[in-house]
């Protein structure tokens, strides 16, 4: 009898096992169908809020090293989107930034004007509340670093003694506005990947490197760049038109975008003919560097007046730049009025 008892165990624990395998295949096709027929491919991005837009593109750009690529907005929300989006009734236009967060989804960042919605952050366990995670690949150089730049961090890394996440070390820190965010990192994989499992998690750091490379090989030197952007101001106070069509071509990528608050220019035909009627309405004006140029990477930000001597009040703004190549693709004006 207890031979049989055996063998019989043996076998239900071989039916078990296979009808084990059977429910995690089955269920893994049905994942695949269902993706393949809503046709997800991956994660896009990822959107959050924030009170101050202009901040916050300086600090994902000068804290954290990313780059804003397109802007778009104030769009005026009207009260059935409000409704069906449960925006408050009085909040006003939105203005929408995404930005590349370096190998992974973007971040797509969101200012509602006048806003009258909820100006406290979530608490952690509460329903909604979130935070972005970014991969660094020594998780102690990165925090002597946020913390240089004044950034809260939020406790001191750990790292994952044991479990499917042994070897991840992590750490949370605050934004300027208070949402709270993430540092990761695990050089050497997670304890689950070494069980041979069948689906591994996406990560980041595996073609890091690649992407890297490529982005340095398009480098040129903080010199150059900067040299650039004093010609971008040049083009601005140049009134022969001749000489400012060369400069154009010169500085400024065949596809360059300028994005404004209230317009967006595409093309040398477009930003020539916006600088020709800015110059037409404000003939003794002339713009001016009022601080260092600033280079980060592929980047370049300068802040500049707009004044005449016969004015007393004068425009001051920034200039965000993305540059390709070797020429400028992508500016951004931010403006701020002086008296």
């Amino acid at each position: 009898m207890k031979t049989i008892h055996k063998k019989s165990n043996k076998k239900v624990q071989t039916s078990a096992a296979a009808m084990l395998n059977l429910l995690i295949l089955f269920s893994a096709s049905e994942k695949t169908v269902a993706q393949n027929n809503i046709g997800i491919v991956g994660v896009d991005h990822v959107g959050i809020n924030v009170p101050d837009l202009n901040k916050a593109v300086t600090f994902f750009n000068d804290v954290l090293g990313f780059t804003p690529v397109t802007k778009i907005g104030p769009i005026p929300l009207d009260a059935p989107w409000k409704e069906l989006n449960h925006i408050n009734p009085k909040t006003g236009a939105v203005t929408i930034i995404m930005i590349n967060a370096g190998n992974g989804a973007s971040i797509e960042v969101f200012e509602y004007a006048d806003n009258k919605g909820s100006l406290s952050h979530p608490n952690a366990d509460d329903i909604g509340a979130s935070h972005i995670a970014f991969y660094v690949n020594n998780i102690n150089i990165a925090v002597k670093y946020l913390k240089s730049k004044g950034v809260k961090i939020l406790g001191e890394p750990f790292t994952m003694p044991s479990g499917d996440t042994a070897g991840e070390s992590w750490v949370y820190f605050e934004t300027p506005w208070g949402s709270k965010m993430e540092l990761v990192s695990y050089p050497n994989g997670k304890g689950y990947e070494k069980n041979n499992p069948v689906k591994i998690l996406w990560s980041p750091k595996d073609p890091a490197k690649k992407v890297a490379d490529k982005l340095n090989s398009n480098l040129i030197s903080e010199s150059e760049i900067r040299s650039l952007v004093e010609s971008h101001l040049a083009i601005w106070n140049e009134k022969d038109l001749k000489k400012r069509k060369n400069l154009i071509e010169k500085v400024y990528a065949d596809n360059i975008e300028m994005v404004d608050s209230h317009f967006i220019a595409n093309g040398h035909k477009e930003i020539n003919e916006f600088i020709d009627d800015l110059q037409k309405k404000s003939l003794n004006s002339k713009f001016s560097i009022i601080k260092e140029i600033d280079v980060n990477h592929n980047t370049a930000r300068l802040y500049w007046k707009h004044s005449s001597s016969e004015k007393t009040d004068s425009v001051t703004g920034m200039d965000l730049f993305v540059l390709e190549n070797g020429k400028i693709v992508k500016l951004y004006v931010f403006l701020d009025i002086e008296d």
